[in-house]
This record gives structure tokens, sequence and C-alpha cells, in this order.
């Protein structure tokens, strides 16, 4: 068994029997972090593209843990260069770690560094740990193939952007949801400022009367899968 801790925006922590993995880990500087960095303890960091909000800390939790990051070859340029470990993938690759398995799929947004250099092509990820499937969209608009995805990897837990603006926003987030077909949806990536301040709750209702399992998880609440 596993367990799976929302720490707000788009950021995860996965725990299972051996392994701690966190996902697009934005803490410092996020209003809604439950948790600082330096409470963060992760054997391995997946980092879905580069923009502040996700790569976030995954450099100082990873130097500080001994951890490695997994994420696009540019990205693991970048981190390496920090002085990190990263494990470099692509669109369309997938690897076995420790803890299970990682692929990178579509996702449809943008890249870059914090200097504005190019952060290579922006992915959502689906890992496959203590048996369960769950898929991160990342940062993305809506998309057909996600139909496809849902298809190739039966999707356990469905980690789905609902904020509008930057990403699909609760209507295209619930027609996702329809096209994935996974046994159970969390939204993210809400709330954290103005321009995103949209109600989950309102996403909840949408996917249930849909006919979909959907739970609602606060900052910092942590569910056993």
């Amino acid at each position: 068994m596993g367990k799976l801790k929302y720490l707000s925006h788009s950021a995860w922590l996965i725990e299972t029997a051996g392994h701690r993995i966190a996902i697009d880990p934005f803490l410092e500087g996020n209003p809604k972090a439950p948790m600082k960095p330096t409470d963060v303890k992760a054997d391995f960091i997946v980092v879905t593209h580069a923009h502040g909000d996700h790569l976030g800390d995954a450099i100082p939790i990873a130097k500080s843990s001994g951890g490695t990051i997994i994420s696009n070859f540019e990205i693991y340029n970048y981190v390496t260069n920090q002085g990190a470990n990263a494990h470099p993938m692509h669109i369309g690759g997938s690897h076995q770690f420790p803890f299970g398995r990682v692929k990178l799929v579509p996702a449809w947004h943008g890249s870059s560094f914090p200097d504005g250099s190019y952060g290579g092509t922006p992915a959502g990820v689906v890992l496959t740990v203590e048996g369960k499937n769950i898929y991160h969209t990342g940062d993305t608009g809506l998309f057909l193939d996600m139909q496809l995805i849902g298809e190739m990897t039966p999707i356990d837990i469905f980690l789905v952007n609902i904020g509008d603006n930057f990403t699909m926003g609760i209507d295209d987030a619930v027609k996702a949801v329809e096209l994935v077909k996974p046994k159970l949806t969390i939204p993210m990536h809400y709330q954290t400022f103005d321009v995103i301040d949209v109600d989950p709750n309102e996403f909840v209702k949408k996917v249930r009367d849909k006919g979909f399992e959907v739970k609602l998880l606060d900052f910092g609440q942590s569910m056993d899968f």
C-alpha cells in the first residue's frame, strides 16, 4: 500500500514501503503550501516542466535528500549543471526505477527556466507504483490523446489540473475525466493565485454527475492507495 499527499498546486508526495517520490515540488513562495522544502525528503523528484511553479524546489530537495530528479533532457542538463542528481527522459519514453515505472506523456503547455531559456517539451507523467497507475497531467490544455493514454494504461488515480487561465478549466477537466476513464480523480492546480481561484467543489459535482468517482484533498491531506 502507498500513501499520496497533496502539497497544494501541482505538488504531491508519494510514499511507499521503501521510497518517497515528490512531483512538481513548488513550496517556497507558494502561499498554499503546507510544508517547507526543508520538510520534504525524497528519493526521487519528478518534474513535469521547467516553470518555476513546477520545477520549484526540486534542486534543493534533491541535494538535501540525495535524491534523483526525473524529467526531460533539457531539465536534466539544467539541474545536473547545478549539482543535482538526475535521470533524463522524454515524451513517450518509460523507465523502471526502484519504486516503479515512469512514463512521460504529452502535455499542451510551455516550458522555460527562470532565466527565460528553453526548458524542453512539457509533459504529463504516468507512474506505476505499488501496483497502481497514477496519471499526473502536469500543466495542460485538453487534448483527445488523453483517451489513448487511458486506454494503453488503465488509470487508477487521475491528478488533473482545473484552475483555468494557464491550463484546463473545470469543464475541460471534466471532459478529460471522460476521456481517461480513471477509477478515481483528484483535482489540482487551483487557488494558489487569484487568476486560478476556482471552486474545486464545482468540479467534484460535475464529475460525479458524469458517473465517475472523485475525491477532493485539502492542502496537506493524505490518502492511502
